[in-house]
């Protein structure tokens, strides 16, 4: 009876249901707008060549400069984030991603287009770590793994839509790319105003005994970020977010490439294009799925729901070749699953395994060096791949990615202790 009163005591501290889908619809809205002044920069490639008569090799390095502003940021903002809170750090990171967005609009070099771009990667880099330090105060034990999922949505659309939004400014400002980078900007402004008025100022979090108390910031220990180095469920979540890094951005970057070169010539590349799309749909769907799942089984079950997701992964890619011969179609949906069995895992990475490591007043710190890591291998989702492409084409690649994701299934078999204790979450 008292084990009742305490998680009904509990779940009273959070706030209402639809409160906290407000927030949560609130920080993903403001994700996007961060995309959305991130993802314009790919539609302005050819429009900046032009303006600036640069050859493909400059632009690479500006993308190269932008990816070392962000992975730097993803280390150094996580401590800030859990010393100052979430809240005060998202709304900051998104004013100062309009900022520097909008100062690309009105450089007038390359290299000062590369200045502005990576301070704004650099901002950006701390909306992800601010987000997750916020959650935890809005759900209980049992539903943070579907509302980190949710969440994860905002990385799956939001380039999607800040595509869409590029293309339209483009279209509209008759291929102006100072309107393509900056204009964004602007939209991003409206979408900070409305964070500022949703989310809340005084977050609270359930006490020991189940009371509400105010969310801590004096509880962060330099010392404890350094016992990290030394919990063996960090490195499989860092090494997990390296392996399944590699094989999101592997599939982000050549899935139109493989489509137009196992389909033809009569394979444009809008088709190609088309056909790649399932990969992020179904992503999504297996984010959610898996999400919903992962609060309501044991320690134990996880581990073993995980290593069956990332070994079917690596059954389907390597017969990913052999399927693109029985036709388009086929491969398609052989695409499409992959994004369900590669996302789902990918999403609990740097949010409720974070969360798990140190508890929340870590999870920024945690969350940023998990997403560091799988930066590190988003480089070689291009360059390796490409020279694997280059000796035995995707026939030898794709089963090369099938090893990989066998890696990560093992992998997954140490992610907790045998001793911890064998209860479903909630």
């Amino acid at each position: 009876m008292s084990s009742e009163r305490a998680i009904a005591t509990e779940n009273n501290a959070f706030p209402s249901g639809w409160r906290a889908g407000l927030y949560l619809a609130t920080l993903v809205l403001g994700y996007i707008g961060i995309y959305i002044c991130r993802k314009n920069f790919s539609v302005a490639i050819p429009l900046i060549r032009e303006e600036f008569k640069v050859s493909k090799e400059a632009i690479g390095e500006l993308a190269s400069l932008s990816t070392l502003a962000y992975m730097v940021g993803k280390v150094a903002f996580g401590p800030i984030i859990d010393r100052l809170g979430g809240r005060v750090c998202f709304l900051v990171s998104l004013a100062l991603v309009a900022l520097f967005g909008g100062l690309g609009a009105f450089v007038p070099s390359l290299g000062g287009l590369t200045l502005a771009y990576s301070l704004n990667r650099l901002a950006g880099a701390g909306g992800w770590g601010a987000m997750v330090k916020l959650v935890p105060d809005w759900f209980a034990e049992r539903s943070r793994a579907f509302a980190f999922a949710v969440l994860s949505l905002s990385f799956v659309f939001g380039g999607v839509i800040a595509t869409l939004l590029a293309g339209w400014i483009a279209g509209a400002s008759q291929g102006n790319w100072r309107w393509v980078m900056g204009g964004p900007a602007i939209v991003l402004f409206g979408i900070l105003l409305l964070c500022w008025v949703i989310l809340p100022r005084t977050p609270e979090t359930p006490g020991a005994n189940g009371s509400a108390i105010s969310q801590s910031k004096g509880q962060f220990r330099w010392i404890q970020v350094q016992e990290l180095f030394s919990t063996r469920q960090f490195w499989v979540v860092c090494a997990l977010s390296f392996t399944l890094t590699l094989l999101r951005e592997t599939f982000n970057t050549w899935t139109v490439d493989f489509f137009k070169t196992e389909g033809g010539p009569e394979v444009s590349h809008r088709i190609a294009a088309f056909l790649s799309t399932p990969f992020d749909a179904c992503g999504a769907v297996g984010i959610l799925l898996l999400g919903w799942v992962f609060g309501r089984v044991t320690p134990r079950q996880r581990k073993i729901l995980l290593f069956v997701i990332l070994a079917a992964l690596g059954g389907v890619l390597f017969l990913l070749p052999s399927l693109a011969r029985q036709g388009l179609w086929v491969a398609t949906a052989a695409v499409g699953l992959v994004g369900f069995l590669t996302y789902g895992p990918y999403s609990l990475l740097a949010g409720v395994l974070s969360l798990e490591i140190r508890g929340r007043e870590y999870v920024a710190t945690v969350a940023g060096l998990v997403d560091a890591t799988g930066y590190l291998a988003a480089v070689l989702a291009g360059a390796q791949f490409g020279r694997l492409l280059d000796v035995g084409g995707y026939a030898l690649a794709f089963p090369c990615l099938a090893f990989l994701a066998l890696i990560s299934a093992v992998l997954c078999l140490f992610l907790y202790p045998a001793a911890r204790r064998e209860v479903a979450v909630g």
